[in-house]
């Protein structure tokens, strides 16, 4: 998908979720945090979401973001590639945040790659309670911030940290930082 078409894909995926469990905006706004104008744009096409706004939609509905932006239509099996992963964030100095794939809820989960240039960072919300998040750093040293509370993640190790606690990644190093992650997201609370 081209980067001009996921505001469409938003929009309409937004419409059919709110519709599917009868919320209306004011409801979409409560459980997701994000006010009632941005929901309205993004419902229309026109507005231009960061990660973390995505994130707390996603959160709201208990989907993983890769849902949020999908083509209607696609098999039950989805093979990818590297055109229908999609940059969701980018960094200051050139970083980025790529969601390369995601399964279906209940329970979905989202596989991401992330790259951050010395002094990036991302994250610091909590997602939704019972969210995992495991992080496998494959270069550099990963500062990771769970609860407040920072660990040092080198090349070749992982973490794994429950993700409904504010939390955050950054490169305090002087080198790249690689990192693959993959996110569980729970159903959504009825």
């Amino acid at each position: 998908m081209a980067a001009a078409d996921i505001p469409a894909a938003l929009a309409r995926t937004l419409q059919a979720l709110r519709a599917e469990r009868g919320w209306s905006l004011d409801q979409l706004t409560a459980r997701s945090g994000v006010s009632k104008g941005v929901l309205v744009s993004l419902e229309q096409g026109r507005g231009n979401p960061n990660l973390g706004t995505l994130a707390r939609v996603g959160d709201a509905f208990g989907v993983p973001l890769t849902r949020l932006v999908e083509v209607p239509g696609e098999s039950s099996v989805r093979i990818s590639g590297p055109d229908q992963a999609r940059v969701l964030w980018r960094g200051p100095s050139g970083g980025t945040g790529v969601i390369i794939a995601a399964t279906d809820p209940p329970w979905a989960a989202e596989l991401w790659r992330w790259q951050l240039q010395p002094g990036e960072g991302f994250g610091g919300d909590a997602h939704t309670p019972a969210t995992r998040e495991l992080a496998w750093v494959e270069e550099g040293t990963l500062t990771l911030t769970v609860a407040g509370e920072q660990y040092q993640v080198t090349a070749g190790q992982s973490a794994r940290f429950p993700g409904g606690v504010p939390h955050a990644y950054r490169n305090a190093g002087a080198g790249p930082v690689s990192l693959t992650m993959i996110v569980v997201v729970p159903p959504a609370p009825e």
